[in-house]
């Protein structure tokens, strides 16, 4: 049966010639044979230490923000796991990573099976032009990226992000799934579709 393992890792970000100290959340989703690597961000061995031996079929960016890909590339190599981004954020990855390219691309509805569970690609921009986020049925999860948090939708402040997009993403795309599921984010605490939808027209109101 699929399952989830998790961490977290402490560093930087880094965007508009501004640093900041952040803690993200890893994901691995897989059986004990085979997993993918939801973000690579500050400690390649932490995350092997959460991969335990097993084959890792991909690497997958949720965005390409420094803090979420800035150890793919190390990571690849360690594991033989190719990297795949939505090729929206091509522009953010070249910033941190000018002389590699990601090894494949993501695509909206795109299915990607690990184990006995099936990841299916939401492209959701907004944070970053490629943003996406990992939807599985099977086991009644999102992993959302920073697309949406505990507390409301991702920050919009920087360069290549926008509000009123990424409201219409989280509207649209993940707002739609069941109430039950369950959201893990990139940074923070865990939510649920259901205990964020109410605050849907409070965010609108930020918007304008």
């Amino acid at each position: 049966m699929g399952h989830i393992d998790h961490t977290v890792t402490s560093g930087t970000f880094s965007l508009d010639g501004e640093t900041f100290e952040v803690e993200n959340n890893v994901w691995l989703v897989g059986d004990d044979a085979e997993c993918v690597i939801i973000d690579a961000p500050h400690n390649v061995e932490a995350i092997l230490d959460l991969v335990e031996g097993r084959k890792v079929k991909a690497i997958l960016a949720t965005h390409a923000h420094d803090d979420h890909i800035r150890f793919a590339p190390e990571l690849s190599k360690a594991t033989g796991a190719p990297i795949l981004l939505h090729p929206d954020d091509l522009v953010l990855w070249r910033l941190t990573h000018p002389d590699v390219d990601p090894d494949g691309e993501l695509a909206d509805k795109q299915v990607i099976e690990v184990g006995d569970t099936a990841l299916r690609v939401l492209h959701t921009p907004g944070h970053a032009p490629g943003a996406v986020c990992f939807h599985s049925p099977d086991l009644g999860v999102l992993f959302s990226g920073d697309t949406l948090f505990h507390g409301g939708p991702g920050a919009t402040g920087r360069s290549y992000s926008d509000f009123p997009t990424i409201l219409g993403s989280i509207e649209d795309r993940l707002l739609t799934l069941p109430s039950d599921t369950l959201v893990h984010t990139g940074h923070g605490e865990s939510t649920t579709i259901g205990a964020e939808f109410p605050h849907l027209d409070d965010w609108r109101q930020r918007g304008h």
